[in-house]
């Protein structure tokens, strides 16, 4: 039968699991599948399975236990094999990744970051500071027949919107870098110009929430930063 796999751990880890369901309708019972030196948390996997509420919160009760516990390795929701004999061959094939990865999560959590700013503000803010933004539109506005005006006008302030979001983003990072393990960055999308995961060490997440604060203040009300965390640490698996 299909195998669900909620978490990866050492096998020193206490892999406590008494009181706690797995997905599905009727909630399927958890059991761990081992190599020498690593288990994994997994349970039959219901057919049809989909991200309802109910599996979504089993799925991450199951995750909030173990790394309550010790360092766990979280899987994303869904993540389904054939079997147990698949899941124990991907535990041994690749030991020193997992417990490389173990100790990198050990005592951290994941904050993710998002930021995005006015863009009538900022466009507002780049004619002010091109003149050659500025020129393109006094002669659109001032009547010049010329076709070809709006495409240059728009591809300078396109390129110059995504130039100065670009050093606001990695300004941004930097300030944050001193206090995480690691981070990693992800697409933004929509109309934010960054999106990025920070692994923070569980005695840090004080001055992290505090920095990010300070950063946002000084960046001024044209931003939207927008923090969410503790979280389980998928970006860094």
């Amino acid at each position: 039968m299909a195998v669900y796999v909620y978490t990866v751990v050492d096998r020193t880890h206490p892999q406590r699991l008494d009181g706690l369901p797995g997905v599905g309708d009727p909630p399927t019972t958890l059991r761990t599948v081992g190599s020498e030196k690593l288990s994994a948390v997994v349970s039959d996997a219901p057919e049809g399975l989909r991200p309802e509420r109910r599996d979504l919160a089993a799925h991450h009760a199951v995750q909030e236990r173990l790394m309550g516990d010790g360092a766990a390795l979280p899987m994303r929701f869904g993540s389904i094999t054939t079997d147990d004999g698949a899941v124990r061959a991907v535990l041994e094939q690749r030991t020193e990744w997992f417990l490389d990865r173990l100790r990198a999560l050990e005592g951290c959590v994941e904050y993710n970051l998002k930021a995005g700013q006015d863009r009538s503000a900022l466009l507002r803010q780049i004619l002010r500071d091109s003149e050659a933004a500025r020129r393109l539109n006094d002669e659109i506005r001032g009547g010049r027949d010329d076709p070809q005006l709006p495409f240059v006008l728009r591809e300078l302030m396109d390129g110059e919107v995504r130039d100065r979001q670009g050093r606001t983003a990695e300004t941004i990072v930097d300030s944050l870098r001193g206090f995480a393990r690691e981070e990693h960055a992800s697409q933004s999308a929509g109309d934010d110009f960054l999106n990025a995961s920070f692994l923070v060490e569980q005695g840090k997440e004080k001055s992290f929430r505090a920095a990010e604060r300070e950063l946002a203040k000084g960046l001024g009300p044209d931003y939207d930063l927008r923090l969410r965390g503790p979280l389980a640490p998928y970006s860094f698996v």
